[in-house]
């Protein structure tokens, strides 16, 4: 009776260690995205409304696709985090890593109210998995993951032990209310940033702890947009004629800082 008892409660014990190692997906989209101006797109990755299909230009269209500027938070005490995704594109440059391109960067808040960088999710083609972090203590945690550069994600999940939870942000970090909005070209997409949490809009979000919208569209800033507040870091890619005729095109709702780009 008593190697019964010992043999059952030996093995009830192994399939709860089994289910532990276990891990969960969670669709991403059940969480909060920040860096988005608009939730009308045709897609959740997208960063245009869907209205302006038929109107932009082609390569302005497909560039605001690519998810820069994109974060996810939520919020977990899961020894264990990692992601499952597939990019839009599959794009690829030379000069520029295919992480910063098409991977991940995951980011948690720490005690003494900072942004501390944890991981990256390297990608390895069109459709990745990859654990982007293991073996932490079981204690919550607030994240943010940020998307790709220079590519779009058509699907996202958060994998976590299948024992633990994965909820809600508890904390209004970066503050949504009033987000500053920025216009340009690839600098400002985020070219040629090694990793996406790297992109100079990410970065002044974590510092001013703010959300920040990134309309950064590579070689296609020609002002086609129009905003209530932008900071503009747009030289490189007007000529003189233009640039002395966007001052006529403004409205005079708007408020523009031209910001030129460090060279």
């Amino acid at each position: 009776m008593m190697k019964q008892f010992f043999f059952f409660t030996m093995l009830c014990l192994f399939g709860i260690q089994l289910q532990a190692q276990q891990m969960t997906y969670h669709d991403a989209s059940c969480f909060p995205l920040l860096g988005k101006a608009t939730q009308d797109t045709g897609a959740r990755y997208e960063r245009l409304p869907d209205s302006l299909k038929n109107i932009s230009r082609p390569p302005l269209w497909n560039l605001s696709r690519n998810s820069a500027g994109m974060a996810i938070r939520f919020r977990s005490n899961s020894t264990r985090i990692a992601l499952k995704w597939e990019n839009l594109f599959n794009n690829h440059m030379n000069h520029m890593t295919d992480v910063g391109i098409k991977g991940l960067d995951l980011y948690c808040w720490e005690e003494n109210g900072q942004w501390r960088f944890v991981n990256s999710a390297r990608p390895n083609g069109k459709t990745n998995q990859a654990t982007v972090i293991a073996n932490m203590q079981p204690k919550e945690r607030e994240y943010m993951l940020y998307l790709p550069l220079y590519d779009g994600l058509v699907s996202l999940s958060i994998g976590v032990d299948s024992l633990s939870s994965i909820d809600q942000p508890q904390i209004n970090y970066p503050i949504r209310e009033k987000p500053i909005v920025f216009y340009g070209t690839s600098i400002l997409q985020g070219g040629c940033a090694s990793r996406p949490g790297m992109a100079h809009t990410n970065i002044i979000s974590r510092r001013l702890n703010r959300e920040c919208i990134n309309l950064g569209f590579s070689g296609n800033a020609l002002l086609d947009l129009n905003a209530l507040i932008l900071v503009l870091v747009v030289t490189d890619n007007l000529t003189l004629k233009s640039q002395e005729s966007w001052r006529k095109w403004m409205p005079v709702s708007s408020f523009w800082i031209l910001y030129p780009m460090l060279q």
